[in-house]
């Protein structure tokens, strides 16, 4: 690897198969890029992630960029990271030890052909209701609440998750780093979708680090700590979860879609 050249591979995470998922773009380092050409490789990837690690002691520490932001933390693209680990990069040790700088020590370990995100759990408090939410989304919530990114609004059912047709310049309005609107599934646990035009991603695909929310809000409502989740996207994603006190494991499988060089003339 060379300052002018440098790998990179984009995966499909929470995805059994291409075109599925979240897509993510991986690439592995040796060494950090300035902070400002990490930025101009994810807004020209133009995807709602891209993902850089470098080693650090027995595992790797990592970030990931929004086409507009660094962000604390992101659950598809680590799958997806891992995923390049495992598969492409010949990591031989059954749990990938990751630090980032936000977020603090991570996890990915593979369990009944899964890969498990080890992520800290979020702390959620209840939110006043107000207009902006039911403005924003079209319906309104039967209650909100906030995480430490996230607002995440409760919606009657999984047809009104599924049927909601919000207002991105008014989600923007709403702040934070987006918007989960969430609900009892039919067929699974819990549904959800994730808005964040803030971040220049209208609606993501699949959220790992929405479910660092909804394990919290959901496991006590359902009376049961192992929550099978799918987010309603046009893509769409199943994630296997499973609250454990203060951390949340996010399991998945990944798809490897392109492998191809970075060429920073």
């Amino acid at each position: 690897m060379s300052l002018k050249s440098l790998p990179i591979y984009q995966v499909d995470a929470f995805a059994t198969k291409l075109f599925q998922g979240n897509p993510a773009a991986v690439c592995p380092l040796e060494a950090w890029l300035s902070d400002a050409l990490m930025q101009s490789i994810a807004q020209e990837n133009n995807l709602s992630e891209t993902a850089f690690f470098v080693p650090q002691g027995e595992g790797f520490e990592i970030r990931w960029f929004t086409p507009n932001d660094e962000v604390a933390l992101c659950g598809h693209a680590t799958l997806a990271s891992a995923h390049v680990l495992f598969e492409e990069l010949d990591y031989n040790k059954p749990t990938i030890a990751l630090h980032s700088p936000h977020s603090g020590p991570l996890k990915v370990f593979k369990k009944d052909g899964l890969l498990f995100l080890d992520f800290p759990t979020d702390t959620i408090t209840p939110h006043p209701m107000a207009p902006a939410f039911e403005a924003a989304l079209g319906v309104r919530p039967t209650a909100l609440f906030k995480g430490k990114t996230d607002y995440i609004a409760l919606l009657e059912n999984e047809a009104a998750v599924r049927g909601c047709t919000p207002n991105m310049v008014k989600v923007d309005a709403i702040g934070g780093r987006g918007l989960i609107v969430t609900a009892a599934g039919d067929t699974v646990d819990i549904v959800s979708r994730f808005f964040a035009p803030q971040c220049a991603v209208p609606e993501d695909p699949v959220t790992g680090s929405a479910h660092t929310s909804l394990l919290p809000l959901w496991a006590p409502r359902l009376g049961k700590t192992k929550l099978v989740a799918r987010q309603l996207s046009q893509r769409g994603g199943q994630l296997h979860c499973e609250l454990k006190e203060d951390r949340c494991w996010i399991g998945g499988t990944a798809v490897t879609y392109l492998k191809g060089t970075l060429q920073l003339h």
